[in-house]
């Protein structure tokens, strides 16, 4: 084997070293560099994201903050509107039930007026027929027309009896 002859292996340790050598400074300075550059790159980015999350974070719990606080002035001010609708529909059912109380106080007393003056008519003509009747009873019973004050006189006491 020609790589383990001895003339041939110190030319073989100086490409070596001129290999590595080389590929060395090549490495280290373009490649690496490149690599390093990238990786810098995105380790920026990455760390911008992150921070631009954050922020975006730190705005949305804000926006959720502002939004909740205006939902409950919202429902706060919904309930101040509702109670004071509620309020004033009833006031105003009190007031039209106040004015139907009256009026209807009003109307059942008118009937009670009315009624009482359809009573008085109705005794007063109770009272005619009763004289109408009983005159004409006697007439046909005894066969002469009654003495008309005796009458009244005795349909008047006879009403009184009754409580008319």
């Amino acid at each position: 084997m020609p790589q383990f002859d001895p003339a041939f292996f110190a030319p073989q340790l100086f490409w070596l070293a001129v290999t590595f050598i080389t590929l060395y400074i090549l490495m280290s300075k373009v490649a690496l560099p490149k690599i390093g550059a990238v990786l810098d790159e995105r380790q920026r980015k990455i760390d911008d994201n992150l921070d631009k999350a954050m922020q975006l974070k730190a705005e949305a719990e804000a926006a959720i903050a502002a939004y909740e606080k205006a939902l409950a002035e919202s429902r706060a001010h919904a309930h101040s509107v509702i109670k004071e609708a509620s309020e004033r529909l009833a006031k105003q059912a009190d007031e039209r039930t106040r004015e139907l109380s009256a009026k209807l106080a009003e109307q059942i007393k008118a009937g009670e007026v009315r009624i009482a003056a359809a009573k008085e008519q109705a005794l007063a003509n109770v009272r005619d027929v009763a004289l109408d009747v009983a005159g004409a009873a006697i007439a046909r019973l005894v066969g002469t027309s009654p003495d008309q004050g005796k009458l009244e006189s005795a349909i008047a006491a006879a009403l009184k009896e009754n409580g008319q």
